[in-house]
């Protein structure tokens, strides 16, 4: 669990900034993003679904990885979340523009998920420039919202790949993955304000 300041990022030594497996695992990650988005848009559903399915591996390996060959650097660290970010939000806004006969991902939707990440991200810099200490390991309930929003994005190229239409389904995912949202950013919140009043 790595926790630093400014001056602790001033004193970062090469060894937590060099490229390791497990990072360069996360960068292709990031990598993967555009290719997938460009299937989205020329409704390559195959291609898209594959991709990121591939992405997904990469998150489950570099974190595991890291860990079991003691590569655990601050890096990978901040990218790693990065990453899941960029995936996640530039899908979801893909699947919210793109036209499709199957489902559509509501815009108030993408923009509660990128305004959950940007008050994250706003709340940590405030933090950073109070002079706290910044703790960047994700919550559990983080940890379960991302994965959930990953399950569902892979449920939705599943349905445009294989021609699926169960709409109950689709509102009940919907539903839990607005609810887990919601629930991890008023965490993050918590978590930021008795950070600032300590």
């Amino acid at each position: 669990m790595l926790k630093f300041d400014f001056s602790f990022f001033k004193k970062l030594s090469a060894r937590e900034k060099r490229l390791t497996i497990p990072t360069v695992l996360t960068i292709s990650r990031m990598i993967l993003v555009p290719f997938i988005v460009i299937a989205m848009i020329v409704h390559h559903w195959g291609i898209a679904f594959w991709l990121f399915l591939i992405a997904v591996f990469t998150d489950t390996v570099d974190g595991s990885l890291a860990r079991l060959s003691g590569e655990k650097t601050f890096l990978g660290t901040c990218l790693d979340p990065v990453a899941d970010k960029l995936l996640i939000l530039s899908c979801f806004f893909t699947l919210a523009f793109v036209q499709s006969p199957l489902f559509t991902i509501p815009l108030w939707f993408v923009l509660l998920v990128l305004i959950k990440e940007l008050i994250v991200i706003g709340g940590a810099l405030i933090i950073l420039l109070l002079g706290g200490r910044l703790n960047i390991c994700p919550t559990w309930l983080g940890k379960i919202t991302t994965v959930a929003q990953i399950s569902f994005i892979i449920w939705l190229f599943a349905c445009y790949f294989f021609h699926w239409l169960p709409i109950k389904t689709y509102h009940t995912m919907l539903g839990i993955v607005i609810l887990l949202t919601l629930l991890s950013l008023i965490q993050y919140v918590r978590i930021g304000f008795h950070t600032i009043e300590g």
